[in-house]
C-alpha cells in the first residue's frame, strides 16, 4: 500500500528512534526462553482485556462528546466510530496523523471546524498526560527504591520522564486554562501576534483558524467542566490498566495493579517520543524495564509486553479500518483527509 506520508522526514526520524529502542530490547533477549513464554500463555485472557479496552474507547468518545458540546451536541454513539478511526490512524500512519484524521472525519460528518475540534483533541491529550503523570507519581518512590535510580530503557530514568513530562503537560494545561478563562485577552494576544509575525496575505486566515481554535477551548471555562474531564480521563486510564491486568493473567507472573498503573503511565508518556507507526520500541522498552524492576524475568516481561502491545494495537486498528471503509474513505485518501486541516 502506497503511503505518501513515508516521504515526510518525521517518518524516518521516528523509524530511527524505534530502531534504537528495539535494539535496546532485543540485544540481550534470550529468544528461546521468550518463545517458550509466548507459546505457553493462556490467550483466553485477551478477550476480557479487549472488552475492557473497548469500554475505555467508549469513555473516550463520551469525553470528546462532552468537550465538543459548546460547539455542537453530538451523541457518544456517533463519536465512537470517529474515535476508533483516530486510533487506527495513529497506529498506521506516522506523527499521530490519526488525530488530524478524526478531526477531518468529524468535519465531514458533523460540520465542526477542524481547528476547533483539534483544540478539544489537544485538551484530551493534555489531560491524558496529567493522568499518566499521576499514575507515575503515585508509585514513584517504590520504583525508585526498586531500581536504585537506574534507567528505564535506552537511558531514560523515571525521574527524567516525570520531570520533563510535568513541565510539558502541566505547562500546556496552564496555558490552555488561561486561554479559555480570559477569551477576550486571548483574542487580543492572537491578533497582536498575527499582526506582527504573520505575512499580511495570511492574516485573515490565521485569525479565523485561531479564533475557532480558541472557541474549541470553551469547555474549560467552568471548574466543574474541568473536573468532569479530569475524572473521565482517570476512568479511561484505569480501564486501560484493566487490560494490562487481564493480559497479565495470560502469563506466569503477577504484580500489583498499582505496578501496572505505573507501567501504563511510563509507556504512554514514552510513546510521546517520535517513533515508527504503532509506537514500535517506545512502548516496549520502557514497559519491559518497569516489569524487570519488579523482578519479572526479561524473557517473561518481553513476551508479556509484546503480546500486550499487539492486543492494544490490532483490535482497535481493525475496528477503525472497518469504520473508515464504512465512511467511504479509501486508504490512499487518508493523507488527503488529514491535509484538509
Amino acid at each position: 500500500m502506497y503511503n505518501p506520508l513515508v516521504k515526510r522526514w518525521q517518518f524516518w526520524v521516528g523509524l530511527a528512534i524505534s530502531v534504537v529502542f528495539l535494539w535496546w530490547v532485543l540485544k540481550d533477549l534470550d529468544f528461546g526462553a521468550f518463545w517458550v513464554e509466548v507459546r505457553s500463555a493462556n490467550y483466553w485472557w485477551l478477550f476480557p482485556g479487549v472488552a475492557v479496552y473497548f469500554l475505555a474507547v467508549w469513555a473516550r468518545a463520551w469525553r470528546w462528546h462532552y468537550l465538543l458540546r459548546p460547539l455542537k451536541t453530538i451523541s457518544t454513539r456517533a463519536m465512537f466510530p470517529i474515535v476508533a478511526i483516530g486510533y487506527m490512524g495513529n497506529n498506521i500512519y506516522p506523527a499521530r496523523a490519526g488525530e488530524i484524521l478524526r478531526a477531518a472525519v468529524l468535519k465531514r460528518k458533523e460540520g465542526v471546524p477542524i481547528s476547533a475540534s483539534l483544540a478539544t483533541i489537544i485538551v484530551e491529550r493534555i489531560f491524558d498526560g496529567v493522568v499518566m503523570l499521576a499514575f507515575i507519581f503515585v508509585n514513584l518512590n517504590e520504583l525508585a527504591r526498586l531500581t536504585g535510580g537506574a534507567g528505564l530503557g535506552s537511558g531514560l530514568s523515571i525521574e527524567q520522564i516525570a520531570f520533563w513530562g510535568s513541565l510539558v503537560f502541566f505547562g500546556a494545561l496552564l496555558v490552555f486554562l488561561l486561554a479559555a478563562m480570559v477569551p477576550a485577552a486571548s483574542e487580543k494576544l492572537l491578533a497582536w501576534f498575527t499582526a506582527h509575525l504573520v505575512p499580511a496575505r495570511f492574516r485573515a486566515a490565521v485569525l479565523e483558524v485561531g479564533s475557532r481554535f480558541l472557541g474549541g477551548l470553551e469547555s474549560l471555562r467552568s471548574p466543574l467542566e474541568i473536573l468532569m474531564v479530569f475524572l473521565t480521563s482517570v476512568v479511561i486510564w484505569l480501564l486501560e490498566t484493566g487490560k494490562y491486568w487481564f493480559v497479565m493473567h495470560a502469563f506466569n507472573f503477577e504484580v500489583s495493579f498499582f505496578a501496572l498503573m505505573l507501567m501504563n503511565g511510563v509507556v504512554n508518556l514514552a510513546t510521546t517520543i517520535p517513533s515508527a507507526p504503532g509506537y514500535l520500541g517506545t512502548f516496549d522498552a520502557p514497559g519491559i524495564a518497569v516489569l524487570e524492576a519488579y523482578g519479572v524475568p526479561t524473557a517473561l516481561a518481553s513476551s508479556y509486553t509484546f503480546v500486550l502491545h499487539i492486543a492494544l494495537w490490532l483490535p482497535i486498528t481493525a475496528l477503525g479500518a472497518y469504520y473508515l471503509a464504512r465512511e467511504g474513505i479509501k486508504w490512499g485518501e487518508v493523507p488527503a483527509e488529514g491535509s484538509a486541516a
